[in-house]
């Protein structure tokens, strides 16, 4: 056969061809890649309720720092599962993802409201948090959710909530006999705490608060704050608002995702579904103060609402309580860990943070004289 000699141009070109060739095979997965994620996250809230704004502000972040790399299919209670089945929806992969608070599962163990809704040693919500980053408390955790209840399932926590109001009477309160025979809404170890206060306890997801209100099911009730308050209607079914308890002072919000669809993600996708959580925290409690502030100042103004706060005589009475409480606790030893951890860090920290801080309330009434005698 005769050889035909080949030319260097005609050499480079076919060198080109073949590598624009591999180039795009190999491009193709990439751009594949690309495609992006979409996660069916749902919440333990009504459509209308405040918090679900709070989990846009979450969903909002991650979505800008993927650069749009994951998307979120956000769904209101009920669209898919029950506000109390979000738990056990992202075990079983029914859905991605939920924001919810770990008090919603504690028919399933009660430790899960010693991670938000547990006896009140001292510490703030902001301190509990800071106790589950710092002190020990994502470890226990995970030993909880993983471990002890196999669950298939990661939690991050974020968004330390304000101390949440005793609740919704007919009638002023101000003494134990006064609640004593009371059906009032909570949940969690919230309720056996009223039980021993001598209240009979309905445990109810927030849409179903106020129509049982209006059928007599209960007589007074606590949601968590005056912005989720309001858009429920509760000053239409009661008139006297009673803020400050120990009975739900330190709970976070709880970011549930299923582990096999975390897992599958790339490491920097994982990242800013769990950092994320701390930029919402921020953004979360902006947004509370402004509005918490001003729909308090709706229901008194435009409402009728009388706003007091909770009584001596029922803060101590509720501190007794959870000293019947603990002990009962306690005889499960991982719930003991966990109570034990708590108290350190709170001994140790609030003694910082009490001994640190300026007497807020003189510098308001400074100001502002003649507010605060509500």
């Amino acid at each position: 056969m005769a050889k035909k000699a080949i030319s260097r141009r005609e050499l480079l070109g076919a060198s080109t061809l073949v590598g624009a060739t591999a180039a795009s095979a190999l491009a193709a997965p990439a751009v594949l890649a690309q495609a992006p994620v979409t996660i069916k996250m749902q919440t333990s809230w009504p459509a209308s309720d405040i918090w679900m704004d709070f989990a846009r502000q979450y969903i909002e972040r991650v979505e800008k720092m993927s650069g749009g790399r994951i998307k979120f299919e956000l769904l209101p209670a009920g669209a898919v599962v029950g506000a109390f089945q979000v738990l056990d929806a992202v075990n079983d992969g029914v859905i991605d993802a939920a924001h919810t608070v770990p008090v919603y599962w504690y028919g399933k163990h009660k430790a899960a409201s010693l991670f938000g809704t547990g006896p009140v040693f001292g510490g703030s919500a902001t301190t509990m948090l800071a106790w589950f980053h710092q002190g020990g408390g994502k470890d226990l955790y995970r030993e909880l959710t993983q471990e002890i209840m196999g669950l298939n399932l990661y939690g991050f926590y974020g968004f330390p909530m304000p101390a949440q109001p005793f609740g919704w009477f007919k009638n002023p309160v101000g003494t134990v006999g006064d609640i004593n025979g009371l059906k009032y809404r909570t949940v969690g170890l919230a309720a056996d705490l009223m039980q021993h206060m001598g209240m009979s306890v309905a445990q109810l997801p927030g849409g179903e608060i106020v129509p049982a209100m209006e059928r007599g099911v209960i007589d007074a009730f606590e949601f968590n704050n005056p912005s989720s308050d309001i858009r429920f209607g509760s000053q239409d079914v009661a008139k006297n608002y009673i803020l400050s308890s120990y009975h739900q002072a330190s709970e976070s919000f709880e970011f549930l995702f299923n582990k096999d669809v975390f897992d599958d993600l790339p490491e920097d996708l994982q990242a800013i579904l769990e950092y994320s959580v701390e930029a919402a925290s921020t953004a979360n409690t902006a947004l509370a103060m402004d509005h918490y502030s001003s729909d308090l100042a709706k229901l008194q103004n435009d409402h009728g609402v009388t706003v007091h706060r909770t009584s001596e005589e029922i803060l101590a009475a509720q501190l007794e309580a959870w000293d019947k409480i603990i002990p009962t606790l306690e005889a499960d030893p991982f719930m003991k860990r966990v109570l034990d951890s708590q108290r350190e860090w709170v001994e140790r920290v609030v003694f910082y943070e009490l001994m640190n801080s300026a007497d807020l309330a003189l510098a308001y009434e400074h100001y502002f004289p003649g507010k605060l005698k509500l």
